[in-house]
């Protein structure tokens, strides 16, 4: 499932009057292709500007897809229902709470909940430059469930992608700003308690989880002001790590992936299946690979 359309404070869109939009893309294919998923109506389409997300499959095979979405730059998460026959999405509803004030990502654990990352403090652009210039680590990580919400991470400069391990035993979270990801146990009451930092000489944005090796897959940005920038002589370079072995003293990380810009602007996110790895941007193309 690929989002496209994100409008974020400071950074381009290459489409900025066009809404948000989700494809799904099956690389079981030979040729594979990004298809758009028709939405439901009754869904605000017009103010749709998507941003992380996330999918749970329930024990009785229903596909439910969480969708952070920054409707008029404010957070809200969006649950919709997968109908794989007619490549369509059912709006189920929209989550707002006082504590998704600037969500970045997401991972769902349920059909209705899911831990999220709060990217900065505040949701006024100027504020959240101001958080970032004096280097607040105000950032945090929360839990939501229909029947209770709560703050279960903080202390980060800027928590950004999170997911979790396959056993589901372990919560990772890439503080993009910091450089690192942080491993985090997760309890029965939901609550997180850290494990190990992993420090990495890149910003970290998006986790991707192997679910047969466990490895973890970032898309990451080594020059990451230049997506500020908007300078065509001075492109914001790409970088794919792949980390082996996270839980081990010694964890092995693997550039898979680099480019200065020439071919893809601003990696964010990068999916491993059977082989073939595709990779999304903040702004730019996607681009899928053969290994």
């Amino acid at each position: 499932l690929i989002l496209q359309g994100l409008k974020y404070p400071g950074i381009k869109s290459l489409a900025p009057d066009k809404a948000g939009e989700i494809f799904l893309m099956d690389l079981n294919e030979d040729n594979p292709r990004a298809v758009e998923l028709r939405i439901s109506r009754g869904f605000d389409l017009a103010s749709f500007n998507p941003h992380g997300i996330s999918t749970y499959v329930d024990r009785d095979n229903t596909v439910y897809l969480f969708v952070v979405n920054h409707p008029h730059q404010k957070s809200t998460v969006e649950l919709f229902k997968f109908l794989e026959e007619d490549n369509s999405l059912v709006h189920l509803k929209t989550i707002r709470h006082d504590l998704l004030t600037s969500v970045n990502d997401i991972v769902a654990m349920g059909p209705d909940s899911f831990y999220a990352t709060n990217d900065h403090y505040f949701s006024d652009f100027i504020l959240m430059f101001l958080e970032m210039f004096l280097g607040l680590t105000w950032s945090n990580v929360v839990y939501y469930s229909p029947k209770e919400v709560k703050e279960v991470a903080a202390g980060f400069y800027s928590a950004n992608g999170i997911n979790t391990s396959p056993n589901r035993k372990y919560i990772y979270v890439a503080d993009v700003f910091d450089h690192n990801v942080h491993v985090m146990e997760k309890h029965a009451n939901w609550n997180l308690t850290h494990v190990k930092t992993l420090q990495l000489d890149t910003l970290v944005d998006n986790l991707s989880i192997d679910p047969h090796t466990g490895d973890i897959w970032i898309g990451c940005h080594p020059n990451g002001m230049k997506l500020f920038y908007n300078d065509p002589e001075n492109l914001p370079a790409s970088e794919v790590l792949c980390i082996q072995n996270i839980l081990s003293e010694e964890p092995a990380v693997m550039r898979i992936y680099a480019d200065n810009g020439s071919v893809l602007q601003g990696s964010s996110v990068a999916s491993i299946y059977k082989g073939k790895l595709l990779i999304g941007t903040v702004f730019h193309r996607a681009l899928y690979c053969e290994l």
